[in-house]
């Protein structure tokens, strides 16, 4: 019997590597976790196990409430223009691209090539939210633009999962009837909460968000929805909350960047097969650049229209085409519920993994923002 605390050291060994690569080449904490965990699963023969499945889903429902709750409600009204039109085309052109290259180019069926399209027409909330907070950019209002639109492209992969696929039944009422609710009673209790709580040592605020992240979860769970999903829409309704006061938002960041983002991303990375890659490789290839060229196509000219710099428009528009948390969670959807079989599954995981790779390491090596720059050659300077 493996014995899990030596697990749990292999693990965090493995993180820990990660954030130290990440300081000393400047390479995204995230992206490096998840090329740490293809190693661990393709040459150190590591596997995950329920306990680390849970905190991977863990890890991945508080990132994606932290991303939602970073969204500035006032900046969101301010850009609402620029969010919806980059946020609508970055999910639209993808998908329609995707779905007909697997089904009249590739020869998948008519659902398998909609889950195809829904996969690859994401933008990673995790990745995009993690290079945010770790470049300083989350701050900016190009940052805050970047967040808005990565929210409106996921919102339209729920809905189109939802419309396409979803089954409306007793449990989606449910889960529904108890979202509503909450959504609307949360940022009117969560002041009083954090004023009265906050600064406790036991934490009770913090408790208090996680209560309603795992409710929902549950009952997401349960409906046959993603534990993610309502995640979005808890931190989006409390941002307003969290402009006044971000004590409790950094805590909760802290726990999730130190113990479970790593176990979320490096497994991310294990999900990659290197046989299968190679075995599909033409396939993956040929995906992945679909993805991205069709970001491309719907995102980097609006980013002219609006007036930012080349820089800055290549830089949002590659962070815009990566994917992991929804395009994973659409692709196991589809092999769940024998939409698409193992083979299918393997190349779209692959595709949408690779796209957390290879637009990021672009995006950071060659396009960052000149603020980004400047910073890092004032830190340099103070070393």
């Amino acid at each position: 019997m493996e014995n899990t605390w030596l697990i749990a050291s292999i693990w965090m060994a493995l993180a820990l590597g990660a954030s130290l690569i990440s300081i000393r080449i400047g390479l995204s904490v995230a992206l490096a976790e998840i090329l740490m965990g293809v190693i661990g699963g393709n040459f150190l023969n590591l596997h995950t196990a329920p306990w680390i499945d849970f905190l991977a889903s863990f890890g991945a429902v508080l990132l994606t409430f932290l991303a939602g709750a970073e969204i500035d409600p006032e900046s969101l009204r301010k850009n609402l223009k620029q969010s919806v039109s980059i946020g609508v085309l970055s999910f639209l052109v993808p998908f329609i691209g995707a779905w007909l290259l697997a089904y009249f180019v590739v020869g998948w069926d008519m659902q398998a090539a909609q889950i195809a399209g829904i996969a690859l027409s994401t933008t990673s909330v995790a990745v995009v939210y993690a290079v945010m907070v770790e470049t300083g950019l989350s701050e900016t209002n190009l940052g805050k633009l970047i967040l808005a639109a990565c929210f409106i492209t996921d919102l339209g992969t729920v809905l189109a999962l939802g419309i396409l696929f979803a089954h409306f039944d007793i449990r989606m009422i449910i889960f529904i009837g108890v979202t509503i609710p909450i959504l609307w009673l949360l940022p009117k209790i969560a002041p009083g909460i954090i004023h009265r709580w906050g600064q406790r040592v036991s934490e009770p605020a913090i408790k208090f968000f996680l209560l309603c992240l795992f409710v929902l979860a549950w009952l997401a769970n349960a409906s046959g929805s993603e534990a993610v999903l309502p995640a979005y829409l808890i931190g989006l309704v409390a941002a307003g909350v969290f402009i006044k006061d971000k004590t409790v938002l950094h805590k909760m960041r802290t726990v999730a960047f130190a113990v479970l983002t790593p176990f979320y991303f490096l497994k991310a990375g294990m999900l990659i097969s290197l046989p299968a890659v190679i075995a599909g490789f033409i396939l993956v290839i040929t995906f992945l650049a679909l993805k991205i060229a069709t970001k491309f196509i719907g995102v980097w000219p609006l980013t002219r229209i609006f007036r930012m710099t080349m820089r800055e428009g290549n830089y949002m528009t590659l962070l815009m085409s990566t994917g992991l948390t929804f395009g994973s969670i659409s692709a196991l959807f589809g092999l769940t519920n024998h939409i698409i079989d193992q083979n299918q599954y393997t190349i779209l995981v692959t595709v949408v993994i690779g796209s957390a790779v290879v637009p990021t390491l672009i995006a950071q090596q060659w396009f960052q923002p000149r603020a980004i720059q400047e910073q890092s050659i004032e830190t340099n300077e103070i070393k």
